[in-house]
């Protein structure tokens, strides 16, 4: 049986709780940088974080989800990049991260946004409507891990920014290149 799951704008209280959520959730991801609550609290220093929402069950924040402010190189506006997304591992599999997704895609709609775009697995956000648009790129990115979700049927072409913050966290590793997410992290939940 599922969880009651109580999803909900974030407050202040929440930024711990957030963290911890956001820090379990990638911790055993070989294909993270584990930089992502850098990435959380890099947007929300900046105020980008244009959509924030957590998941209780009995009180708890089990879940959370963010939303930023893409930027558009054919100067489309209004599109929003879905990441990072997280669920703590005790509560994975029971429908949050569906319920957040859900929500954050709904709660978009009616800010007036034309779409979303997100690094992830194929095999799931595929079920949300996301698809792979061979007009639009994440520089760095292999196709078929970056997706993309109208709201309106028109899909802008060129290469997709995500927020400065996607860098949060990153170090210079002495052995060259950087340790750390790449800008090209979000979504993967």
């Amino acid at each position: 049986m599922y969880p009651r799951i109580i999803i909900r704008p974030e407050t202040a209280a929440d930024v711990d709780a957030i963290r911890d959520v956001t820090v379990s959730a990638f911790e055993t991801m070989a294909i993270s940088g584990h930089t992502e609550q850098f990435i959380i609290e890099a947007l929300r220093a900046a105020k980008s974080l244009t959509l924030s929402l957590v998941a209780e069950v009995d009180g708890r924040v089990v879940g959370h989800i963010a939303f930023s402010p893409v930027t558009m190189s054919d100067g489309t506006a209004d599109w929003y990049g879905l990441g990072p997304v997280s669920v703590l591992p005790a509560y994975q599999h029971q429908g949050i991260g569906k319920a957040l997704i859900g929500e954050g895609l709904s709660r978009l709609r009616g800010l007036g946004a034309l779409g979303v775009c997100l690094v992830g697995h194929p095999e799931y956000y595929v079920k949300f409507g996301f698809g792979n648009e061979p007009g639009l790129v994440l520089e760095g990115v292999p196709p078929e891990v970056f997706f993309a979700l109208s709201f309106d049927g028109r899909v802008p072409r060129g290469t997709v920014t995500f927020h400065e913050a996607f860098r949060a966290g990153i170090e210079p590793n002495p052995a060259g290149g950087t340790l750390g997410a790449a800008p090209s992290s979000p979504g993967v939940s």
